[in-house]
């Protein structure tokens, strides 16, 4: 009895150990089953996003703009009605002007993707990082966007040969690099003066839009070595306005004078088409007129060198002055010449160098003043003369963080100065 008793025990610790076993393997399988991913975990691709638009789903077209193209027509090509086009033309009204449209910018149309192809948005570039989207679907939107912009920090070092154009046409440079560059030192460096062996370094911000380059940023500080001297301009702002300034916080630009004449009124606007006092025929007037008696002395609206002097027909005594490589300004109808002053002449910001008159083609005592940006006529009225002010007292501390670390970057850069474009 006690045997049969010991066996049935053990018969059934065996069970329940089997029994064990099984469970555990099947919560295990079972397990496993629930970890292996079903089709509903299969991997799904990103989905692809430009303007703002989820366009896997579309048939995409990207054009150009071609001659005598306009939203009319492009549209036309794509199964849009024309009441739908005057619609959008309306929806446009006050969000983009859709005659603006030109020639040579690029344009993106997402059709449904099927045999019809038509038209459910279009989307023009007004410029590389600005776009207008046009929605053609249930409802007519029209809206604008912008595409992301980034900036990359890249560095332009050169020495003069003949001339920066030259300079920085050598390392392959933007244009836009070297008009900068020179506005900038517009009124410390003469760059027709400079000489060979003169040498330069630039810091700056390049921008990119889907990887690739769309212009230039902001000129951050730069170094301009000339006749031996160092140059510096750091970019700070101050009450919302950008300016350069040297290393001790002084603008690199000079103010002009808001007028040439103390006291004047102005008798005619700088127009493209007037109505000529003696001539009585249209033409341009590329300048602004100040009313004022024979005699009213002239003051020059900023430094700089007088470049002609005489008598020069229909503008009767002229003198002209170039302020630096980028302004010069004429001074027209004068009456005579203030004593010393002739070509060649240096003059300084409101010295006297005529006087109020009316020779040549005039009808009474006024003078007829220009303002000339790299060589074409602008409104005098128009400029914004540089502010000319120093850093405040209380932005100091700001600036020379910003000069210190510009400093030090363009420092280790002039050793030595190579001809190069890299980034930093």
């Amino acid at each position: 009895m006690k045997l049969f008793t010991k066996k049935r025990i053990i018969e059934a610790a065996v069970i329940i150990a089997v029994g064990f076993i099984l469970v555990f393997t099947v919560d295990y399988y079972m397990s496993a089953l629930r970890k292996t991913p079903g089709p509903e975990n299969a991997y799904v691709p990103e989905p692809r996003i430009e303007y703002g638009i989820v366009v896997d789903s579309f048939y995409v077209v990207k054009e150009v703009v071609k001659p005598n193209e306009n939203l009319s027509s492009i549209l036309l090509n794509y199964n849009t009605p024309m009441g739908i086009i005057e619609q959008l033309v309306t929806k446009a009204a006050g969000v983009f002007d859709v005659r603006k449209i030109k020639t040579g910018n690029n344009y993106t149309i997402l059709c449904s993707n099927d045999k019809q192809r038509n038209a459910e948005y279009f989307i023009y570039e007004s410029n590389p990082t600005e776009y207008v989207v046009f929605e053609i679907g249930d409802s007519l939107h029209v809206h604008l966007g912008a595409k992301d912009v980034q900036v990359r920090i890249k560095s332009a070092s050169g020495t003069i040969s003949s001339s920066l154009w030259n300079a920085m046409a050598e390392i392959k440079a933007s244009p836009n690099l070297t008009v900068a560059l020179s506005e900038i030192y517009a009124w410390t460096i003469d760059f027709y003066a400079i000489q060979k062996g003169d040498n330069f370094t630039a810091i700056y911000e390049e921008l990119f839009v889907d990887g690739e380059p769309i212009g230039l940023g902001n000129i951050l500080s730069a170094r301009f070595n000339q006749n031996g001297k160092d140059n510096y301009a750091f970019r700070f702002v101050q009450n919302n306005n950008t300016d350069y300034f040297d290393e001790k916080g002084q603008s690199l630009r000079r103010a002009f004078l808001k007028a040439p004449l103390k006291f004047s009124r102005i008798s005619s606007h700088f127009s493209n088409s007037r109505l000529h006092p003696v001539l009585r025929i249209r033409r341009p007037h590329h300048g602004v007129d100040y009313a004022a008696p024979k005699g009213t002395p002239v003051h020059s609206i900023g430094n700089g060198t007088v470049v002609e002097a005489r008598y020069a027909g229909g503008a009767g005594r002229m003198i002209k002055i170039k302020h630096n490589a980028i302004y010069t300004t004429a001074y027209l109808h004068l009456s005579g010449y203030a004593k010393g002053v002739g070509k060649g002449s240096h003059v300084q910001q409101g010295q006297i160098i005529g006087y109020v008159g009316s020779s040549g083609l005039s009808t009474g005592p006024h003078l007829d003043f220009r303002f000339y940006k790299n060589g074409s006529p602008i409104d005098p009225l128009k400029v914004e003369s540089p502010p000319a002010l120093p850093v405040r007292k209380e932005l100091m501390d700001s600036f020379y963080q910003v000069k210190l670390s510009q400093g030090r970057k363009l420092d280790s850069l002039n050793m030595p100065v190579k001809n190069t474009l890299r980034p930093i």
